[in-house]
């Protein structure tokens, strides 16, 4: 079964998803991040400036085959009736609703900011994963920035 976290109260959801994602890929992760295309070009464009010395390799769904095959970080807009995905071990959600498919990963990680708007859809997310009996694990960023 999927595991499913939360990590909440992500003051800036992007500028945390490029650390999430470089995290992930220094611990040999595959990842596929998913959410709405403005929010994942924002992400692209991010992934190439956020730190001077480092860089996430990474592609877009629809990318060359060889291209998908050596990226470990893959953006694409929809994982189901999309392009074909090279992998399956985790999937990062930027967008507002569950990522269909996302029962194909071994991990899905959901990141919600501090606006409202996207509490409110991280709560109906929770509820559709909880009301079909996914154990959530959930990452309060708030608590972590207090106690480092």
């Amino acid at each position: 079964m999927t595991e499913i976290a939360f990590h909440f109260n992500a003051p800036d959801k992007l500028a945390y998803a490029c650390r999430l994602l470089r995290k992930a890929v220094a611990s040999g992760a595959r990842v596929v991040v998913t959410g709405a295309p403005a929010s994942l070009q924002a992400l692209d464009t991010l992934l190439w400036t956020f730190s001077p010395l480092e860089f996430v390799a990474h592609c877009r769904a629809g990318s060359p085959a060889e291209q998908l095959m050596a990226s470990p970080v893959v953006l694409a807009a929809q994982i189901e009736g999309g392009p074909e995905l090279p992998h399956h071990q985790v999937l990062l959600n930027l967008g507002a609703d569950v990522a269909a498919g996302y029962e194909r990963f071994e991990r899905t990680i959901e990141v919600v900011s501090l606006d409202d708007e996207d509490r409110q859809q991280a709560r109906q997310r929770w509820k559709h994963y909880a009301d079909r009996g996914y154990a959530i694990t959930r990452h309060d960023l708030k608590l972590k920035e207090t106690s480092a």
